[in-house]
């Protein structure tokens, strides 16, 4: 896929209007959404894809190997374990071709550079040496258990960049990374596969069946096998989540939530302060068209 095809299908509004669903309000829910674009600009970025087309990746191959290089060149089943929801196969594909391709060195560098280069497109001379010391302060006290947290541990190496626009993608890569993280061990403990951890997700946030999945390689058949084994969990029925299936996704967020405490703690009241900065700056980003307008996109996760 081709960055202008990806622009097509995840960089335009959705035809109808989201509704904001009824997720949890917690601290480490807020601060997740208000860095989530931020963050993401290492994938969805034009200047990032310029640059990585230019070593020879699409838009996929890109995505993968720039997530994945932070952590060295693993072989394609622990990126398989890492990503926790993709299709392994293809996202094996995905993978091979672009360490075939880029040097991670390169591939390290065009991310960092095209972030630099977008964020000050949108950001211009705003002073954010405020959210990058409170970022500082939030990741310090998760760099001293990484057991569990491989992506989050990848990002984590590359240490702190100069530039402070980068410094300020850097500390919201690390908050996402984490996150996402433990939240596929919760979903793991709760004895869900990958694609059910999807399939649990759209019901829980009011995606259509398998739109939020299938955008992740599983094949119609296999989402539809593991969404009967949801029903027959007593998780899901009639083309919604049943009460139980609604309390263990809950369960799955709660914990996710629980491992983000030691940030929220060490914040404490100034973790509004944080959310609001990263809120108004994301909002910039996706006015300018380099995170998902989609709000369910944004959420997902």
């Amino acid at each position: 896929m081709e960055y202008a095809d990806a622009r097509a299908v995840f960089l335009v509004p959705p035809a109808e209007e989201r509704t904001a669903p009824a997720l949890p309000d917690t601290p480490a829910r807020r601060l997740r959404d208000a860095a989530e674009a931020i963050a993401t600009v290492s994938w969805w970025g034009e200047p990032v894809n310029d640059r990585l087309a230019a070593l020879g990746l699409d838009f996929l191959t890109g995505y993968v190997w720039g997530r994945t290089a932070p952590m060295g060149e693993p072989v394609p089943a622990v990126v398989v374990a890492a990503f926790g929801v993709f299709e392994p196969g293809i996202l094996t594909s995905w993978y091979e071709q672009g360490l075939a391709t880029a040097s991670r060195a390169d591939v390290l560098a065009a991310r960092e550079e095209g972030v630099v280069e977008t964020l000050r497109g949108v950001l211009g001379d705003t002073d954010v040496g405020r959210a990058v010391t409170l970022l500082r302060h939030a990741i310090d006290p998760l760099s001293y258990d990484l057991a569990g947290r491989p992506l989050f541990a990848g990002q984590l190496s590359l240490g702190w960049p100069a530039d402070p626009l980068a410094q300020l993608w850097h500390g919201c890569t690390l908050l996402r990374e984490y996150r996402g993280d433990v939240h596929i061990a919760a979903s793991v403990a709760a004895g869900l596969s990958g694609v059910q951890m999807n399939l649990l997700t759209e019901y829980w946030v009011g995606w259509a069946p398998t739109a939020y999945a299938g955008t992740r390689g599983w094949a119609p058949g296999v989402m539809a096998a593991a969404d009967a084994e949801l029903a027959a969990r007593g998780l899901v029925a009639d083309g919604r989540l049943t009460d139980e299936g609604r309390r263990l996704r809950d369960r799955i967020e709660e914990r996710t939530d629980a491992a983000l405490k030691p940030a929220i703690d060490v914040l404490g009241p100034e973790v509004d302060e944080l959310v609001a900065l990263l809120s108004a700056w994301s909002a910039a980003v996706v006015d300018a068209g380099s995170a998902p307008p989609d709000l369910y996109k944004r959420i997902s996760g």
